[in-house]
């Protein structure tokens, strides 16, 4: 449950994010924030600079689930006004551990049915949920003009992987075979999701290519997790001080992998698969102040090595969680709007 502290908090960060840049700029310490050659965008800044006068527990500080409630209270209190859209409604799908609950935010209905995200909430696999997703997934059903389906796959640590892989293809596989009941395409399904989501997204789309599910024709991945055999330098450089730590993403690892020995397979770390041909086509993501960064550009650099079809966006200013942010910050907005764009391109052409 939201608090009114809360809803203040979150009411007094989208007012602030209205004022001038070099105001913003002053209440968020003043200095610009250079780092890897990168400035710090000044609305990141004081998003940084306001959660640390919030005094939020450290996620990796708390067990699961008083993760899953503080999550949940962060996500309610920035995410703003709503936008309407023609259908929302829950849906449940056959998954193999049981029902798996999901949400459908539909735009308004196109001839022939309109295209279909598959969405994966972030979280790391242990913390998120349909409501901390929301947001994201109303902006970009609304934004693209694409179905948006997400997806409260299980989570670890009571359901380790590969348990969120298997719901993840489960759901894609449901998407497929029932979309014309979603009052969508089956020619114009894609999987797309945020941080540990954007993993589960082109985990999906590669079990897919093997035949576990209809190959989905797009994928929107941003700030995907590719990668948890392996801290790259983007890791070190931005540890801490900029929402997401290596401290929060060896917490998250160590409650999804209580076997560290599957870290490197390819539905952990599929950045590590050893052929990516045939995959389709991908817009990937990245901030630029995010631990994160390096392998989601490196997991695009070797897509595009095998010959798929792939943008890649690194947006320098902004920090890991961006996706949820574009109540209280422009370049977030600006940010997800070119998502929103990308997914309107990528499924426009399947039609058929």
């Amino acid at each position: 449950m939201i608090s009114r502290i809360d809803l203040a908090q979150g009411t007094l960060l989208r007012g602030l994010a209205r004022l001038p840049a070099p105001v913003q700029r002053s209440l968020s310490g003043g200095a610009r924030v250079r780092l890897d050659g990168l400035e710090l965008h000044h609305e990141s800044q004081l998003v940084i600079a306001l959660a640390a006068r919030a005094g939020r527990p450290p996620i990796e500080s708390l067990c699961p689930p008083r993760a899953r409630e503080e999550t949940v209270r962060r996500a309610l209190a920035v995410r703003g006004r709503q936008p309407a859209l023609a259908r929302i409604e829950g849906v449940e799908i056959p998954g193999p551990g049981g029902p798996l609950q999901a949400r459908l935010y539909a735009p308004d209905a196109e001839p022939g049915g309109t295209g279909l995200l598959v969405y994966y909430h972030g979280g790391g696999w242990v913390i998120g949920n349909l409501d901390t997703c929301e947001s994201v997934c109303r902006f970009l059903a609304r934004e693209s003009g694409a179905a948006v389906l997400a997806v409260d796959y299980r989570l670890a640590p009571e359901h380790p992987f590969p348990a969120a892989v298997e719901d993840a293809v489960a759901a894609l596989a449901y998407a497929a075979e029932h979309a014309e009941s979603l009052g969508a395409n089956p020619a114009r399904i894609a999987v797309g999701g945020d941080s540990a989501g954007g993993n589960l997204a082109t985990v999906a789309a590669q079990a897919a290519r093997s035949g576990a599910a209809p190959q989905p024709a797009f994928q929107l991945l941003i700030y995907p997790v590719c990668d948890l055999s392996e801290k790259r330098p983007s890791y070190h450089r931005f540890s801490e001080g900029f929402l997401l730590t290596e401290a929060e993403m060896d917490w998250f690892r160590a409650h999804y992998l209580p076997d560290s020995r599957t870290e490197r397979d390819p539905r952990v770390s599929p950045l590590l698969a050893q052929d990516l041909s045939g995959l389709p086509p991908a817009y990937i993501a990245t901030a630029g102040f995010d631990p994160l960064r390096d392998e989601g550009e490196e997991y695009a650099r070797r897509l595009a090595e095998a010959g798929v079809a792939v943008a890649l966006r690194r947006h320098d200013g902004l920090l890991h969680s961006y996706a949820n942010m574009t109540a209280v910050g422009r370049g977030a907005r600006e940010a997800m709007l070119e998502a929103a764009a990308a997914l309107r391109m990528g499924l426009a052409w399947k039609r058929a």
